[in-house]
């Protein structure tokens, strides 16, 4: 095993994903910066023996001290892992946009400032690695939730294009494409503003939606723990090189290739019979 990608950075600790990646790279060995908007909510990983930092994705000088604190103390990032982010959930017509602006804040522009303000170093030091996490939901896409799908789509765009571009200094790029995890996702989304409204005409198909959703999270079947993403991202850091991307689960293996080969009539009749009520 080697930790020449140390130390390690991560965007939003406090569940899920993030926190199950903290943990395991600590447990490897890896010096981690486990982040998040609260720190308070890192007390146990700093008990594993994290480093804690406060980090809002959303806020320049916030991004800024993070990467500063980590670089004065190693000179570098070794391995930034791109996790923060959600999912508002609606229909394109009712959705608010001003919602769909901040998601976007998240999960796009907070992903590519932190990216932005970690190469410098890495290219200064010839190596480094970029773990971005994205989402079965950047290959395909369901009703009721084009907006997330559409940063994910970007996502997968920037990585594609950050791979190639960083190569030449010896930075590694990797996307981490997880189906249905058991974190506080599904809650998130069924919470979202432009679900739950009754009058809607879209009522019923957001009901099935979240019918749907239900099932797939509750299912042991089609979902996972956020470990198994933990146990891939850790794979990802200690390949050399990693590959492109990484698929997590055997539901979003499926159902990506099941996209990919069927074009657009086969997902749409998938689609249609999936949500039908």
């Amino acid at each position: 095993m080697t930790l020449r990608r140390n130390p390690v950075l991560i965007t939003g600790c406090s569940t899920g994903i993030g926190r199950a990646s903290a943990d395991l790279l600590l447990k490897a060995g890896y010096t981690v910066y486990a982040t998040a908007r609260r720190p308070e909510t890192l007390v146990e990983l700093a008990a594993a023996g994290a480093q804690i930092l406060a980090l809002d994705v959303t806020n320049e000088e916030s991004m800024a001290a993070a990467v500063a604190e980590v670089e004065r103390a190693h000179g570098h990032v070794g391995t930034l892992i791109n996790n923060a982010g959600y999912g508002e959930y609606g229909t394109v017509e009712e959705t608010d946009l001003d919602a769909v602006r901040t998601m976007f804040e998240t999960n796009v522009f907070g992903l590519a400032r932190m990216t932005q303000l970690v190469l410098p170093g890495m290219r200064a030091a010839s190596t480094g690695l970029i773990v971005n996490i994205g989402s079965m939901g950047g290959r395909i896409t369901f009703p009721v939730g084009g907006y997330y799908h559409a940063t994910k789509y970007a996502v997968e765009g920037i990585t594609d294009a950050l791979r190639n571009e960083v190569r030449q200094f010896g930075i590694d790029v990797t996307l981490i494409e997880p189906g249905p995890i058991r974190t506080q996702f599904e809650d998130t989304i069924n919470t979202s503003a432009a679900v739950g409204n009754s009058q809607s005409p879209y009522a019923d198909l957001v009901a099935k939606v979240q019918e749907v959703n239900a099932g797939a999270y509750d299912s042991k079947l089609l979902s996972v723990g956020p470990e198994a993403v933990a146990k891939t991202i850790l794979k990802a850091v200690e390949s050399d090189p990693p590959k492109a991307r990484y698929l997590v689960t055997a539901a979003a293996r499926t159902m990506v290739h099941a996209r990919r080969l069927g074009g657009d009539l086969v997902w749409d009749a998938i689609i249609a019979r999936q949500f039908a009520r």
